[in-house]
């Protein structure tokens, strides 16, 4: 008797999925699709594709929601309550408030620069490397800037939650001043934005989890000692006061210390441009990175 065999092209060889797929795309069609040096190749196909892959990673992140939020909040309470009482009761009043007040307005800061920077490294690079689930997408009409569009947007919203959080504990506790404070979310929004942007470049480029460490070791510690977080950027030398208008946390800090201080902000059109250029800019190269690692 002659058995009939599968056609090598209906052939599944991406995993332990069974599913059948003679009619669907296969990932080697969509890798060829179109050549990688065509203009806008790696650019989401629409404004709204994303939200399927923004619901995808919230659906996965309510299973462990609760843990989740105490570890994002631990890390920067810990520096919030440690340093602010501690360290404060030696330093006194700094800028003509309580050294925690000055210190919290920096760690709403940091903290969303931390949480959108890991969720985008860490979380991402699973989904895209590990897990192999962009790969999984990418056999829908979603396009790979769909995916990288969805998933900065879904570690700004994360590193959101997490600032906003902290922000309200502190006006709670005393160190921030309603309602002028509630200015300070869109500038949370925009600096989660520009993190997990950044970040998505070193995702891009990453050939395992140890590369992250050289990330945040070389850049975001020394971009929290620089920013005006811990203390003010006026104590810093004049070079390395220059340094610091080019940091993102910088003019974040910028922003959100004024409005939870309830002072006017100085140049405010000015720092949102840069966070604006952070987040459009380092898309635009991280989508074009990963469309070049997805097409080896």
């Amino acid at each position: 008797m002659n058995i009939p065999t599968q056609s090598p092209r209906h052939t599944q060889t991406s995993g332990p999925d069974t599913t059948d797929t003679t009619d669907a795309p296969s990932y080697e069609a969509a890798r060829h699709s179109a050549p990688a040096s065509e203009p806008f190749a790696a650019m989401p196909a629409n404004a709204s594709n994303w939200i399927a892959v923004w619901r995808r990673n919230y659906l996965v992140w309510l299973k462990l929601a609760l843990a989740s939020m105490f570890g994002n909040l631990a890390d920067p309470m810990i520096y919030l309550f440690g340093l602010g009482f501690g360290l404060g009761l030696m330093v006194g009043h700094v800028d003509g408030v309580s050294y925690i007040a000055f210190l919290a307005a920096g760690t709403v800061a940091s903290s969303v620069m931390m949480s959108a920077s890991f969720e985008s490294m860490y979380s991402g690079f699973s989904r895209m490397h590990v897990q192999r689930t962009w790969e999984a997408i990418m056999h829908t009409p979603l396009t790979l800037g769909d995916i990288v569009l969805g998933e900065v947007i879904w570690a700004g919203s994360k590193a959101m939650l997490s600032g906003v959080a902290i922000m309200l504990v502190a006006g709670v506790l005393g160190y921030g001043s309603f309602p002028s404070m509630l200015l300070a979310i869109p500038v949370i929004a925009l600096t989660g934005l520009a993190f997990a942007s950044v970040a998505m470049i070193v995702t891009a480029l990453a050939p395992s989890y140890d590369f992250f460490m050289f990330y945040q070791t070389l850049a975001l510690t020394p971009m929290m000692l620089l920013s005006g977080v811990f203390f003010p950027v006026a104590q810093l030398p004049p070079i390395a006061q220059h340094v610091t208008q080019l940091l993102p946390l910088a003019h974040a800090v910028d922003l959100i210390r004024p409005a939870m201080l309830g002072r006017p902000i100085d140049h405010a059109l000015l720092h949102v441009a840069v966070l604006v250029a952070y987040i459009v800019v380092p898309f635009c190269i991280s989508a074009v990175l990963f469309r070049r690692r997805m097409m080896r």
